[in-house]
């Protein structure tokens, strides 16, 4: 007998172990290195090789071979690390390379490895604690690595190790991304290597102006409570400061005023820098002198609501031309030098890597797709042509290209070589098993994308269907891409006898910036809008196909928020809601994302209050689910309690499923799986939904 679909998408995270991952070209384009896992079901990632002369792949690393065993002793900062960038896997999640792509270091529960990728084995060096982040100098003879908050490099030959800078105090850490740096602004990283390999820019985090809160475990009452620096809105961030720390003993502090570091890049053109400031309506690209620590301005953005960060830059030609993403006339552009390249219908999602002069970005004309651009230094290439989901990697005239799209399963990775030739590396992702009936199109007055999902089974016409929404519904994010990966939930929610919804409103990316700036001061009005909007466009064009008397949202996160906020605020149209990890009062997240859509809690009062839920408790008349992971650290289970109170001291029936030692990812299969079954259960009941 087959394993059902909840079951068999938590043993695979979600479809996702198996699927190469982490490509590294050579600079002359000979190899790729890369992450996977040996089978879709095996959850510890291996290190392969391919030549993409010979086209043959080779396993450089197996952890297990490694460690002995399959279980991870993960140092806490590597935890907080992988929850971050919402890693599922384990064993060699990540690694760095020198510049030639000879040598590849990385760590292993808590260990740290350096292999010598022409052949040799894996070894591990000694180091004075558990490693985080390890990277390899550009020429490839030393690595950097951070150790109990400490910036350490060791010298590959000779074997010697040295902290370059030791914290001060147990608040402070040397080269490590701050929290909100990790969670907010896609920063993984707190330190940059030289070119040339004798210095590096590090930045110095120190977290004792962030409140403590404190993360219990209910279902141990003997473990004592984890304590956690968390910076919600209105309150001070952790203080960060930057430094160049020469090999040679030096240390130039390098001021910036600004709140942010966004990021840094260290190349043979410039040591940049890129700052935003706490209200997030100016950021600064500076280049610095490393020898003093002066800064140069090179450009300023400014913005009335907010100023994007794009990932991949700066960077620059071999010229030296700077290449910069930035908003212009209504659209997300690439730019060159001071010159933008692309058009503002053409919304820039990433800049993925810069080869020589040919730029490789990512892009979107239609919010549905994701496709793959080039720029040449004179015009605008297409590298993708079909219809989907691209990203890719560049190097040497090499291009490594990966794809999904709503006419094949999973995600196809392809080398295309110098000469045109396309080289497999195959994915061992699993199948999921499903009968996918999905058509997106546009819904509403606004034309909002949207994918209606119905049940493999289902006979339009045949009689009305129930209704589930399943939305993200916030910005910078989306769910309606043409990728058949966007809806495997969805799919199987539908085979359950549901007409599945699933639409981006007013905020998600992909449409412009005047879309995306919709939600400034009000993440709730839009958002909750945009739903019924599409909702009532979807009955619209599916006319009887659609029970408008039976209709349920489900979500997580910010979906979560939005679930709960219809039943509270619209129970005329949405009959029963599931929420997941929910933000139920604006002023218990973060800074750098709520005040960046909100403002100050002390200077907007008024905003908080009307994209918050509690002031909603007393209206709650239909079936409310909500569902928390009790040690998540990012939408913490405050959020889900809270909420229940003012429900309870309102008088309003609701049901609350805790997650005992569940973070924000639920990564665990036997909870990922029933969390599906029980969500339908709940939901079937409440709308009436039988067979």
């Amino acid at each position: 007998m087959s394993e059902s679909f909840p079951r068999l998408s938590a043993r695979t995270r979600r479809f996702t172990l198996g699927v190469p991952r982490g490509f590294t070209i050579s600079p002359d384009g000979g190899r790729v290195v890369f992450l996977r896992t040996r089978s879709g079901t095996d959850p510890v990632t291996c290190l392969w090789e391919l030549d993409t002369e010979t086209h043959v792949e080779r396993l450089v690393v197996d952890p297990r071979l490694l460690r002995g065993d399959d279980e991870e002793n993960l140092p806490p900062e590597e935890r907080a690390r992988r929850e971050r960038s919402r890693e599922a896997a384990g064993g060699v999640v990540a690694y760095a390379t020198d510049s030639a792509v000879t040598r590849a270091c990385f760590a292993l529960s808590g260990g740290l490895y350096v292999v010598d990728l022409a052949g040799g084995e894996a070894r591990r060096l000694e180091t004075p604690g558990a490693v985080i982040d390890p990277r390899l100098s550009p020429d490839g003879r030393q690595v950097a690595y951070v150790t109990g908050g400490a910036l350490h490099v060791q010298d590959l030959l000779s074997g010697a190790d040295r902290a370059l800078a030791v914290p001060e105090s147990e608040t402070v850490t040397y080269g490590l991304a701050e929290f909100i740096a990790a969670e907010e602004m896609d920063r993984l990283r707190g330190y940059w290597w030289s070119p040339s390999g004798d210095a590096l820019l590090a930045e110095r985090a120190d977290e004792a102006p962030v409140r403590v809160w404190h993360i219990a475990d209910p279902a141990n009452p003997d473990r004592t409570p984890a304590a956690q620096r968390y910076p919600a809105a209105g309150t001070p961030n952790a203080r960060t400061e930057l430094y160049v720390l020469g090999l040679d003993g030096s240390r130039v502090a390098v001021p910036y005023e600004e709140e942010y570091l966004a990021t840094a890049a260290w190349d043979s053109h410039a040591l940049s820098i890129v700052t935003l400031t706490r209200d997030q309506k100016t950021m600064r690209l500076s280049t610095v002198d490393p020898a003093t620590g002066a800064t140069t301005l090179v450009r300023e953005d400014t913005d009335p609501a907010w100023v994007d960060i794009v990932g991949g830059v700066p960077a620059h030609l071999d010229d030296g031309s700077l290449v910069w993403a930035a908003n212009g006339e209504g659209g997300h552009r690439l730019f060159v030098g001071d010159r933008a390249v692309t058009p503002p219908t053409l919304q820039v999602r990433a800049v993925l890597d810069v080869d020589h002069d040919s730029v490789l970005f990512s892009a979107s004309g239609d919010p549905t797709e994701i496709q793959l651009w080039t720029w040449d230094g004179h015009s605008l290439l297409p590298v993708s042509t079909r219809s989907g989901v691209f990203s890719g990697r560049m190097s040497g005239g090499v291009g490594v290209l990966t794809e999904q799209s709503l006419d094949a399963e999973g995600v196809s990775v392809t080398v295309v070589r110098r000469d045109g030739m396309a080289v497999p590396i195959p994915s061992y992702a699993e199948r999921p098993g499903l009968d996918l009936r999905v058509s997106i199109g546009r819904s509403g007055r606004r034309e909002l994308a949207t994918a209606v999902v119905l049940p493999s089974w289902y006979e339009q016409g045949s009689g009305p269907l129930p209704v589930l929404m399943d939305p993200y519904g916030g910005p910078h994010a989306q769910r309606v891409l043409n990728r058949r990966g966007a809806f495997l939930e969805s799919q199987w929610f539908a085979e359950q006898g549901f007409a599945v919804v699933v639409a981006d409103g007013r905020g998600t990316p992909g449409r412009g910036t005047a879309f995306e700036r919709a939600v400034l001061n009000d993440l709730a009005t839009p958002a909750l809008e945009d739903q019924i909007d599409a909702l009532h466009g979807v009955a619209e064009q599916y006319g009887d196909d659609l029970d408008l008397s039976r209709v349920a949202i489900r979500g997580w996160s910010f979906g979560g928020f939005l679930a709960a906020l219809a039943v509270l605020r619209r129970p005329e149209v949405f009959h029963a809601a599931v929420a997941g990890a929910p933000v139920t009062d604006w002023r218990l997240y973060d800074t750098c994302y709520t005040e960046r859509y909100l403002g100050h809690p002390d200077e907007q009062p008024e905003v908080y209050e009307n994209s918050s839920l509690f002031a909603d408790a007393a209206k709650l008349e239909r079936p409310l689910m909500l569902i928390h992971g009790l040690a998540d650290d990012n939408v913490v289970a405050a959020h889900t309690l809270r909420l229940s109170s003012a429900l309870l001291a309102a008088g309003r029936q609701h049901t609350v499923l805790p997650l005992s030692g569940v973070t924000h990812m639920t990564p665990q299969e036997v909870v990922a799986e029933n969390l599906l079954l029980l969500q339908v259960d709940f939901l079937k009941k409440a709308l009436g939904v039988t067979g």
